[in-house]
């Protein structure tokens, strides 16, 4: 197999993994299942990966990856003031949940199963997250000093936009059976609800 080939067999097995991760969670999940879903044998996944919890810590660390640097790349950009930083880390969160519905829930049942896999996101990721914080909490104490944000605390911020944008997709998959929504009024509700997510974060955010 020459080197484009073990690339996108790579890549294939990683994308149906990640499917079937999210689908089913991780003990539902076996690597005959991939393989099948793949189209390759299961010989080949372990050669790839050589064990299932390697493979999902692999799309697990890419998931967490992605997102940090996505926010990251934004505070780059020196014409964003505080609020407006907060205000692109809410929607960028609320997109990538958009894009990734189940995310949550597997996340949740990742850090339950396996605590210490936070350590080790956090390692892989060469403190970005604390060095975000850093900037950002510096920034916040100018802000409250100069009387334009309430008095809070950098932990209380992101509390409030992850709990806001997790709780609903957390609830989507209930709600969305339970009214018969359709794919169509689902990604509506959602757009509207990420505007107002938006609205209560910047109200929480006036002193």
């Amino acid at each position: 197999m020459d080197t484009n080939s073990e690339k996108n067999m790579e890549k294939a097995i990683l994308e149906v993994a990640e499917q079937l991760f999210l689908e089913k969670g991780f003990d539902a999940t076996s690597t005959t299942q991939i393989a099948k879903a793949v189209g390759c044998n299961q010989a080949l996944v372990h050669y790839y990966f050589r064990t299932k919890d390697n493979l999902f810590n692999t799309i697990f660390e890419s998931k967490f990856k992605d997102f940090f640097q996505h926010i990251f790349d934004g505070f780059q950009v020196q014409n964003l003031n505080f609020t407006d930083k907060i205000a692109h880390f809410s929607i960028s969160h609320f997109n990538l949940l958009i894009a990734n519905p189940q995310m949550p829930q597997l996340v949740l049942k990742e850090l339950a199963r396996k605590p210490e896999n936070i350590n080790a996101i956090r390692e892989k990721l060469h403190l970005l997250p604390e060095e975000m914080a850093s900037t950002l909490n510096a920034e916040l104490q100018e802000e409250i000093a100069a009387g334009r944000v309430r008095n809070v605390t950098l932990i209380d911020i992101i509390t409030t936009v992850l709990s806001l944008n997790v709780a609903l997709f957390t609830m989507m998959p209930i709600a969305s059976k339970a009214l018969k929504m359709n794919d169509t009024s689902i990604l509506l509700m959602l757009n509207h609800r990420k505007e107002e997510n938006l609205k209560v974060i910047l109200g929480y955010l006036r002193p």
